[in-house]
């Protein structure tokens, strides 16, 4: 598959199916304008020698239309116009423009665009200059060739990432792998999208600070927003570009239908999964990256009682719970060069016990102080979900020792009492790349007992591996689901 560099705006659709495959967006030709006339007598300058491409690689010579015009010429009429385009219209409607000021701007680029081409007696075609005008437009209000891939022009990818060689991947919603297209920035355009990115969040990327991480900002056309991990070019051999990681969050709150057109679990275990949030059972979701488990758990988040006050902490925010009785905490790494704190994982779960909570969610567990600070709010009569790099139940529990035992020098034995004492449900997700497809591999319950001074997992369902096709997978039940008065009732 590849990307059109010269594509026109795309034109409003509806809401997209993020089950359909989604194709490259498709817009009416525009209509051809009346243009000054040119004489026989006057020199048409479209068979300049074709340059070598150094600066400019949206016009890259496997474009035919590139072809028209040298390096030179280009160059020149592109400062012209962004640097007319600068003088006109104010810093702030560049950078952050609204839909009405990016019609005005890509109206005056169009004109700009012809003026400069037919002062020096060009006429390269309508298509070819407005291909133009839509390139300026780009960098000049946008995200340069990024816009190419983010909403409204892509609705369908989940994940970009931007190698240092300067190869273009992604990630489409439903997929496992990456797959590489036809776009091929320059360096010079990835400082430049990288500054816009950056800059309006007061961050740098430079050898001093080599790395940054942060958001995409949330648009009109992408509600969701994303986060941002760049590495630059003296850490990212071979070092012709900094390497850029993008992941889109949802535009909108995850349903459980989705989880189940994916064919990830069967309606059973979905079910499972909504009596234990009903019932405020503390969960736990491990899989590995790019596995989906913060997307299970916005899905299973819709089944908590519509009444619950519910605070979560992420870092960044990407859960969407679509209701008024959430109150989100976001953690805030240190400003550098200054001395304004940090605000952590572990002071968001502070703050959130104070703020009478039914139900707690933490985003992800990245370290022992953070995990420390939620076990304790569980083992106080929070309810809470969170999620958890492992990839399996048993590597969950080593994570969860290895991460107390590094941050806050918690045994291996007592790192196993507060999983057991904290956590009530496992849920194992994996990639099963055979299938191509996210599956949840197992729903255990966890004991509060030790067995062998181990944590002690009690499965009620399994993925079937010797069963299971592509084109039909399978679960089977082990046991039921119980709850404390279930377990009353056994005991008497």
């Amino acid at each position: 598959m590849s990307i059109k560099i010269f594509d026109d705006e795309p034109a409003k659709k509806p809401p997209i199916n993020i089950f359909a495959e989604s194709g490259e967006p498709k817009t009416p030709a525009k209509p051809e304008p009346v243009l000054p006339a040119v004489s026989a007598e006057t020199p048409v300058d479209i068979s300049e020698p074709i340059v070598e491409k150094k600066n400019n690689s949206f016009f890259d010579d496997s474009h035919s239309l590139a072809k028209k015009l040298n390096e030179k010429t280009l160059n020149e009429v592109s400062n012209e116009v962004i640097d007319t385009i600068n003088r006109e219209f104010p810093l702030s409607v560049l950078r952050q423009p609204e839909d009405e000021d990016r019609k005005k701007v890509k109206e005056r680029i169009g004109v700009l665009v012809t003026q400069s081409m037919r002062k020096r007696q060009l006429t390269p075609g309508v298509a070819y200059e407005n291909s133009l005008t839509d390139e300026h437009t780009r960098r000049l209000m946008g995200f340069g060739f990024l816009d190419l891939l983010l909403p409204p022009a892509r609705n369908d990818i989940t994940e970009i990432s931007i190698y240092s060689s300067g190869l273009v991947q992604v990630m489409k919603k439903g997929a496992v792998e990456f797959e590489t297209i036809d776009v091929h920035p320059s360096p010079e355009e990835i400082e430049r999208v990288l500054d816009r990115l950056l800059g309006v969040q007061n961050k740098t990327l430079n050898e001093t600070n080599p790395t940054v991480r942060a958001k995409l900002p949330r648009t009109k056309h992408n509600p969701g927003g994303g986060r941002i991990q760049a590495l630059h070019k003296c850490i990212a051999p071979p070092g012709q570009n900094a390497a850029i990681t993008i992941r889109l969050f949802e535009g909108k709150p995850v349903r459980p239908e989705w989880i189940l057109e994916r064919f990830e679990m069967s309606p059973e275990m979905m079910d499972t999964l909504k009596q234990a949030m009903s019932r405020g059972k503390r969960i736990l979701i491990t899989g590995g990256t790019g596995t989906g488990k913060t997307t299970l758990l916005s899905a299973i988040c819709n089944f908590l009682p519509q009444n619950w006050r519910i605070v979560k902490i992420e870092d960044p925010e990407e859960l969407w719970i679509d209701r008024p009785t959430v109150q989100t905490i976001e953690v805030r790494p240190q400003a550098l060069g200054t001395e304004v704190a940090s605000y952590t994982l572990a002071n968001g779960v502070d703050d959130a016990m104070r703020m009478t909570p039914n139900y707690l969610i933490l985003g992800e567990v990245r370290d022992g102080i953070a995990a420390l600070a939620l076990f304790r709010a569980f083992m106080t009569g929070h309810a809470g979900a969170c999620t958890l790099h492992a990839d399996s139940p048993k590597e969950a529990v080593k994570r969860v020792a290895v991460l107390l035992s590094a941050d806050a020098h918690v045994g291996r034995g007592d790192a196993n009492q507060l999983f057991a004492d904290s956590i009530d449900l496992h849920v194992q997700i994996r990639i099963r790349f055979k299938h191509k497809r996210r599956l949840v591999t197992s729903i255990s319950a966890v004991h509060d007992e030790l067995k062998g001074g181990e944590v002690w997992f009690d499965p009620l369902w399994e993925y079937d591996y010797a069963k299971s096709t592509p084109n039909r997978e399978v679960w089977n039940k082990i046991a039921d689901l119980k709850f404390e008065e279930d377990e009353d009732e056994e005991g008497e």
